[in-house]
């Protein structure tokens, strides 16, 4: 897969990152399927309060999304090269598709976000650096901060004067994705991951296209 397709898969997949975790937001009343720092926060807070009850809830989310991440590494490690992409992103399509179906069944969505974070968990495999920032990742913490020091080597001219505009792209992906997944869900309540799922079976069968042609070409 070339520079400018990682580029586009990856900034889909920040975008379906923050549309997912908007989602888990609104449905688990402040906690995340995504952003593992908030939830961790949120629990020690929690633990210092005694408040037990309110500590289940997060250590779930985290441990399910270190599953989900560590299920997804293992794929990317014993995938051949061309079909890294392909693997992983099935594994998550499949992931959303069931926390879909359990959603039909089960009103409350707290059960499906955990499928959720699986999902989320394994997204994080799928690319790495793209041209010099994350792309496709779930958390966007170090992307604003590499923002930031590549406006500063822009204005002080000892980095690319545009060398910033990869990292404002994932953070603004992200907030597109989360804009969007709060005003689907507000409309038509857990139908809305039919985007996410099908996006991200579409991505998979799109990565499998590539896979198959560089094979092709070899």
């Amino acid at each position: 897969m070339n520079r400018p397709s990682q580029l586009t898969f990856g900034l889909l997949l920040t975008g379906l990152a923050g549309y997912i975790d908007a989602i888990g937001f609104i449905q688990l009343s402040g906690l995340y399927t995504s952003f593992m720092s908030g939830n961790t926060t949120q629990m020690g807070v929690s633990i210092s309060r005694g408040a037990i009850d309110h500590v289940v809830m997060p250590a779930v989310l985290i441990a399910t999304f270190l599953l989900g991440s560590t299920i997804a590494s293992g794929l990317s490690i014993v995938t051949p090269a061309p079909w890294k992409t392909t693997a992983v992103l099935t594994y998550e399509a499949i992931i959303v598709f069931g926390a879909f179906a359990l959603g039909l069944q089960l009103p409350d969505l707290g059960l499906a976000s955990f499928f959720l974070a699986l999902a989320m968990g394994a997204q994080n495999a799928v690319l790495g650096s793209v041209q010099g920032f994350r792309a496709g990742t779930t958390f966007i913490t170090g992307a604003l901060f590499s923002l930031g020091q590549k406006i500063a080597a822009a204005f002080t001219g000892t980095g690319p004067g545009l060398g910033w505009i990869g990292d404002a792209a994932v953070w603004l992906a992200l907030l597109i994705g989360a804009i969007i997944g709060a005003v689907v869900y507000s409309s038509i309540e857990i139908f809305a991951l039919v985007l996410p799922a099908g996006v991200t079976a579409c991505l998979a069968l799109t990565a499998a296209l590539f896979a198959r042609g560089n094979r092709v070409e070899a």
